[in-house]
């Protein structure tokens, strides 16, 4: 197994362009392929481009007649009328746009094939973690679930336990119901309450369909939610349940739409504590998993320049086990692209200049604090599903 991470990366993603007004610029991935660079990390990990997914892998999850009008209204965007989710204001259709969706999905695919294979321990794809997409519609910005397709894969090619671990503040509500019968799958996806944001899934009481019952986790955290709350939310839940299921492989998603500079939600997480998760997928996967396997992709994160770059270049570099000094000082070379590209300035260090601390649930339970009650709330609907003590 080659010690070096891979990076998939192919200039090709930033082809999935929903049109100038829309949230989800492709203006982040370049901007972020541009920092791993100036960092040079595209000389530490190994840097290579997968096929775009076919047919025969994207009806791993999704059927064959939602395939056939993706590729009818990427030649016709025009003909795009909302059925299957797409021609919607959040997913409006684009020429291109089976080809771009298919390229990203065969990047995580790739990426699942190879660490699975044992070529490498760690791989990214930061173009992915496209977790709304059904088997068979698109939702929320995403057209083909290249999460659920990594997962799918790595199943068809023999694996008896996957686990997946989503920290958008969004519900990681397809990759759920992808998986929702099946045992061999835990699924944990820490997101807003479902109360104050979309998808509106994602209850604590949601814990997997029959035969797979306590395969699905859901935290859901109360709007205004920042570092402490974020980080002790995911320490109580997510490590214990890990060291019970000893996955064979896990696949996480990093979306950096929790920060308290996106727009499109309510957690007020800074890009330390976004490090921190992180960091601890990393490490966990080192501890839990059966030769550290670890999938690593991005997701949603709509401030383009100032955090999404920073947060995923992080993931990027720690996943190289080549992590970078929070206060190093952003190379001007990049902020000078920043601005040629967004005519916007660039953050200038690598840290929100927090340093993120978390009481671990052990030390103690506040009956009183909301955000203790919704982490009960799910350990008790699964822990005992999984026989562990709530």
């Amino acid at each position: 197994m080659s010690a070096r991470a891979l990076l998939m990366w192919d200039d090709g993603v930033t082809g999935y362009n929903f049109g100038p007004s829309h949230p989800m610029d492709p203006v982040r991935l370049a901007l972020t392929m541009g920092l791993v660079r100036a960092y040079g990390l595209d000389e530490v990990a190994e840097v290579v481009s997968a096929p775009a997914a076919g047919d025969s892998t994207l009806r791993l999850v999704h059927q064959q007649d939602y395939v056939d009008a993706v590729r009818r209204f990427s030649e016709r965007p025009g003909d795009a009328d909302g059925s299957y989710g797409v021609g919607t204001p959040d997913d409006p259709a684009f020429a291109g746009m089976h080809e771009a969706s298919a390229l990203i999905a065969g990047q995580s695919v790739g990426a699942a094939e190879a660490v699975w294979r044992g070529q490498n321990a760690h791989a990214v794809n930061f173009a992915g973690g496209l977790h709304h997409a059904m088997p068979g519609s698109a939702s929320g910005f995403c057209i083909y679930n290249d999460a659920s397709l990594a997962i799918a894969r790595m199943l068809e090619l023999g694996a008896e336990r996957v686990a997946y671990i989503d920290v958008d503040v969004h519900h990681g509500d397809g990759v759920q119901e992808t998986f929702w019968d099946d045992p061999r799958v835990l699924t944990i996806s820490m997101h807003e309450h479902p109360h104050t944001l979309f998808p509106g899934t994602g209850w604590p009481e949601d814990t997997g369909g029959d035969g797979a019952e306590g395969s699905a986790v859901n935290i859901a955290l109360p709007a205004g939610t920042g570092d402490e709350g974020w980080l002790r939310a995911f320490h109580a839940v997510v490590p214990e349940l890990l060291a019970d299921f000893r996955p064979q492989a896990l696949v996480t998603q990093h979306g950096a739409d929790t920060h308290f500079e996106d727009p499109l939600a309510h957690i007020a997480v800074s890009l330390d504590a976004q490090r921190a998760v992180q960091a601890a997928c990393h490490d966990l996967a080192h501890e839990y998993v059966e030769e550290g396997r670890w999938v690593a992709l991005g997701g949603g994160g709509y401030a383009v320049v100032d955090v999404v770059p920073r947060s995923w270049t992080h993931l990027v570099a720690i996943a190289a086990h080549a992590p970078i000094d929070p206060e190093s000082v952003v190379p001007a070379a990049w902020r000078d692209e920043v601005y040629a590209l967004t005519r916007q300035l660039g953050p200038g260090r690598m840290t929100d200049g927090r340093t993120p601390e978390w009481r671990a649930w052990d030390s103690g339970y506040d009956p009183a604090d909301r955000l203790d009650q919704l982490i009960l709330a799910t350990r008790k609907a699964v822990f005992p599903l999984r026989g562990l003590l709530p």
